[in-house]
């Protein structure tokens, strides 16, 4: 008799009320949490909505709350029957339906914190940034960052104080700032040394726990606050 694993998940639509739906799975080798939603959305319940893209764990489209805790829902394997599995979506994020986060904040949060590219004026120039050199080595694994949400659904600031830009954001600022080709580091230090940026971080690192791409936006803050103390004692005149 083949053995069933029940998936426990969050249910929601516009003008209902939020609800668990169990659903019978049979887990078999290399079977994920994202088969296990597939197969349900094909064969049981064609109304279950969630996202996904690559399947292959790359474009951070299937981010979700697994158990608890956020994953990638086609990295996260099913093993032998167990307990129920919990999915639910991403925590601080407007829902849109089931599974699915409206990411509109995410894009917000990042514009708060200034975390785009400034160029500079005058002729455009190649800009060397050697692979290999010390510039490119300090924000190495920040740079990898491919936006999924989940830093920012494990942030507790994040739901306590709506004006904080959250970890993916900081870190993205943490980037450009050590960016020599960036125009925008003194507008960018400003923004991000408000009182709801970088003091607001209270350095649980629970953002850096999840990364599935093992970036570390704790230690991307604590950076640019030894950066923010550093231009108290150089003065406002000097670039970051």
């Amino acid at each position: 008799m083949e053995l069933a694993l029940v998936l426990s998940v969050f249910r929601w639509a516009p003008g209902s009320p939020e609800r668990v739906q169990s659903y019978e799975v049979a887990p078999r080798e290399g079977f994920t949490v994202l088969d296990a939603l597939v197969e349900i959305q094909r064969r049981v319940d064609p109304t279950l909505a969630f996202r996904y893209a690559c399947r292959v764990g790359m474009c951070g489209s299937c981010a979700m709350v697994v158990d608890g805790r956020e994953r990638w829902a086609c990295r996260t394997l099913l093993g032998t029957p167990r307990a129920a599995v919990t999915v639910r979506p991403l925590y601080h994020f407007p829902l849109i339906r089931d599974l699915v986060v409206d990411m509109t904040p995410f894009a917000a949060r990042l514009r708060a914190a200034g975390a785009a590219f400034v160029p500079r004026e005058g002729p455009l120039e190649f800009a060397r940034v050697p692979g290999d050199g010390a510039e490119r080595q300090a924000i190495d694994a920040a740079v990898e960052c491919i936006g999924c949400g989940m830093c920012v659904s494990a942030c507790t600031m994040v739901a306590h104080d709506a004006r904080f830009p959250g970890p993916a954001a900081l870190n993205r600022a943490f980037a450009l700032q050590a960016d020599s080709r960036d125009a925008g580091r003194a507008a960018r230090a400003a923004l991000i040394a408000s009182e709801d940026a970088l003091l607001r971080c209270h350095t649980q690192a629970n953002c850096t726990e999840v990364c599935p791409m093992e970036i570390s936006p704790t230690q991307s803050i604590l950076a640019l606050r030894r950066r923010a103390v550093g231009d108290l004692f150089r003065g406002p005149s000097r670039a970051p």
